[in-house]
């Protein structure tokens, strides 16, 4: 697993995407690549994954490419999530792969798919993150 460092001394992969299993394979301002193993606290009561943790997992690896990308040079925040679920998953591993479709001055934009284990396509979304330049975080302080 590739080690990813802290930007703008955030830990990328702390926290909730600790608690959603997330391991971060690759890392990268051109590609994300994570990977997680189907829990039973993962599904909702029908015994699939839950829509909101394709979502969770389609957001983080997004935020997390955006922010490898923007480095040192400021913050990203998620302002869309856009996430269609394709196929339902009762267990195994899921990975997803990110790539961006636009990364500008203000904004970026990534595409993420999620597939299973036999490479089938289980959800895939897109999320539009704003980029906050050093200038303005420190404005705010």
């Amino acid at each position: 697993m590739e080690q990813v460092e802290p930007v703008g001394g955030q830990d990328l992969l702390g926290g909730y995407m600790g608690w959603l299993g997330l391991q971060v394979l690759e890392a990268g301002g051109e590609q994300v690549v994570a990977a997680f193993d189907v829990r039973p606290d993962h599904l909702q009561p029908y015994g699939i994954v839950h829509g909101g943790v394709h979502c969770s997992v389609i957001e983080s690896v997004a935020s997390t490419g955006a922010a490898v990308w923007l480095g040192e040079r400021g913050q990203v925040v998620g302002v869309s999530n856009q996430t269609d679920f394709l196929r339902a998953v009762r267990d195994g591993r899921l990975t997803a792969t990110g790539l961006p479709i636009h990364r500008g001055r203000l904004q970026q934009l990534w595409a993420v798919e999620i597939r299973d284990a036999r490479d089938r396509l289980v959800a895939r979304g897109q999320v539009r993150l704003q980029n906050i330049p050093n200038d303005h975080l420190d404005r705010r302080r």
